[in-house]
């Protein structure tokens, strides 16, 4: 066998084989905490497909003395596997979008995990300043992070609050411009709250999340999960789930909330995949600098609710990009 022969079909092992494992850990919904983690990268199947089908179809037009049987069955595999991805991931560009109501005024709301409270305070400000912020939900707010962020301005720009600062990853918060009240904790891991925001055409009602990631057996994150489903399933009012959910929509447990017509502000405004995690170069392994590859971070509206924009900014500090979604009612 040829040398260009040998390094072709390796490179088309390294791409196919990892396409069809995550194909695979999509359909299966895995219960190992590593395996939860690896379907959180399933679109990055539909590239490697991409790249095989590239490969595979140069061989069908170049077949030399290999079987072209054996190219052709190759070549379903592809297109099934690319197919299946294209339709997982298509809802974010070209799902259902309904239009807020007439007259209706929009609100800016912005997700940010601050990384143990390892964020820039003064970027935190200064973006929720530019984009007019009326919502702003950040987790992992240490004492200390939350004293900085007053420092910058804090409560000048949002004088209303729920959540407390805790210590490590824990600390959960919800800073609004308008009043809130009725503030409830969840049965969460890492703080979790339900309140209302007090608009002036009447309350919104929303949860501040933050879920436990899927280590060991996952069972502390699909507990999360599943606490945060079970109280939005009872919660016939409820308008909006903003935090770090560390899920993605190819996890089941987070089509769980979609089956309970909450849908992602970047699907409501067919604003394509927006993977927020990792960032600033955070998660290095060796010479190796992960991308963002990973949707984690989402703004979520109910049944009573649209989108009309949704974007991911960079924080200096942190290892998560924010979330900033425009949202209305309908």
């Amino acid at each position: 066998m040829r040398w260009h022969t040998v390094l072709f079909r390796l490179l088309l092992a390294a791409v196919l084989v990892p396409a069809v494992g995550l194909t695979v850990l999509r359909l299966m919904e895995p219960e190992l905490g590593v395996l939860v983690r690896l379907t959180s990268f399933a679109p990055v199947a539909l590239l490697l497909y991409l790249v095989a089908f590239a490969l595979v179809l140069g061989k069908l037009v170049f077949p030399g003395i290999e079987s072209v049987r054996a190219w052709l069955t190759l070549m379903v595999v592809v297109l099934v596997g690319a197919a299946l991805h294209a339709w997982w991931i298509s809802p974010q560009f070209m799902g259902s979008r309904p239009d807020a109501g007439k007259g209706e005024p929009t609100l800016q709301v912005m997700t940010a995990n601050l990384f143990r409270g390892a964020a820039d305070p003064s970027i935190v400000i200064e973006t929720a300043s530019l984009e007019r912020v009326d919502i702003l939900v950040l987790q992992e707010v240490t004492p200390e992070a939350l004293r900085e962020l007053e420092e910058f301005g804090l409560s000048e720009a949002f004088p209303y609050r729920a959540g407390v600062p805790e210590d490590g990853v824990e600390g959960t918060m919800a800073f609004a411009t308008y009043r809130i009240r009725g503030v409830e904790q969840l049965d969460t891991g890492f703080g979790s709250w339900s309140f209302d925001v007090v608009l002036p055409g009447g309350p919104l009602r929303m949860y501040a999340v933050h879920a436990r990631p899927p280590y060991g057996d996952a069972k502390g994150w699909r507990e999360d999960l599943a606490a945060i489903a079970k109280v939005a399933e009872e919660d016939r009012d409820l308008d909006l789930v903003v935090g770090d959910l560390n899920a993605t929509p190819d996890h089941a447990e987070f089509r769980e909330l979609i089956d309970l017509d909450l849908r992602s502000a970047a699907e409501r405004a067919n604003a394509g995949w927006q993977p927020t995690w990792p960032d600033n170069g955070e998660k290095t392994y060796g010479w190796f600098t992960m991308p963002r590859l990973v949707q984690i971070d989402h703004v979520l509206v109910g049944r009573s609710m649209t989108a009309t924009s949704s974007k991911t900014l960079s924080i200096k500090g942190s290892d998560h990009r924010a979330l900033v979604a425009e949202v209305a009612f309908r």
